[in-house]
């Protein structure tokens, strides 16, 4: 009983409440709740935004490594947390205004799709959870930097 109640919880969570079993783009779909998650760990501070990814990555890499055993294979497309975790990391120390969550959406996916070097290397080398959310997390730092080109680049800063 414990066991089936166990694998309910992981693979909702893996895959975003569902939305991972999408026929279409279920990895841009479930980088949506990232949207809802980056805002909500907004309204409590950097500090607590930081301390939210850290906890979020890691909940995501056993998660995931449970995940990848109930689906039957590595990093299915079923799985989107790490998606979630990847948005999150291109959102940090990002302002949460509409315009830098919409561009930060799109680098996000354009890196975690194309994953140039090292995020393809690590997609296709590292194991486990902990490779399915840690070629997200590279593509989010992609993005998080393509951002920071972007605020400077304009002057804001």
């Amino acid at each position: 009983m414990w066991q089936k109640t166990k694998n309910i919880f992981i693979k909702a969570a893996a895959t975003g409440l569902g939305v991972g079993y999408f026929p279409i783009m279920p990895g841009t779909i479930g980088t949506l709740w990232g949207i809802g998650i980056c805002l909500l760990l907004n309204l409590w501070g950097i500090s607590i935004y930081v301390l939210g990814v850290v906890i979020f990555a890691i909940v995501a890499v056993k998660i995931s490594d449970d995940a990848d055993v109930l689906f039957g294979g590595h990093d299915s497309s079923k799985i989107v947390i790490d998606e979630i975790v990847g948005y999150l990391v291109a959102m940090l120390f990002i302002p949460p205004e509409i315009e830098y969550l919409i561009i930060g959406f799109v680098a996000f996916r354009f890196f975690d799709i194309i994953k140039p070097y090292p995020v393809g290397m690590i997609d296709k080398k590292v194991g486990g959870g902990l490779g399915v959310v840690l070629d997200d997390i590279a593509a989010g730092i992609y993005a998080n930097i393509t951002l920071w080109v972007i605020i400077v680049a304009r002057g804001i800063i």
